[in-house]
């Protein structure tokens, strides 16, 4: 049997929650108490999108976060190159789906 350090935080993962959730766009909305992260999958054609999680985090703990993803996008870039911004990638107009045809 290990013995768990007393600063050490064992933290569980259920499967369903492991699989993840896609999403291609965030909205980000706050209180004077608390920071709303809704992520959502919106796809090409669909008229409607819906929200697939919803992270609710405390003013220090999105800060926290931001700290942690500027972080993580730096040690992606040192060894990946730089990320571009959607603005500077030509997307086909099609997305990669089917093209229409008359």
């Amino acid at each position: 049997m290990t013995e768990q350090q007393p600063n050490q935080l064992n933290i569980e993962i259920s499967e369903e929650v492991a699989e993840g959730a896609y999403a291609n766009l965030a909205i980000i909305t706050h209180s004077h108490a608390e920071f709303v992260i809704d992520f959502v999958n919106v796809m090409p054609g669909t008229p409607k999108s819906k929200v697939k999680s919803r992270i609710i985090l405390t003013p220090q703990h999105a800060k926290r976060f931001m700290k942690a993803m500027t972080e993580n996008i730096h040690k992606y870039e040192a060894i990946n190159g730089t990320i571009k911004d959607l603005e500077e990638i030509e997307l086909p107009m099609n997305f990669g789906g089917p093209t229409a045809q008359a």
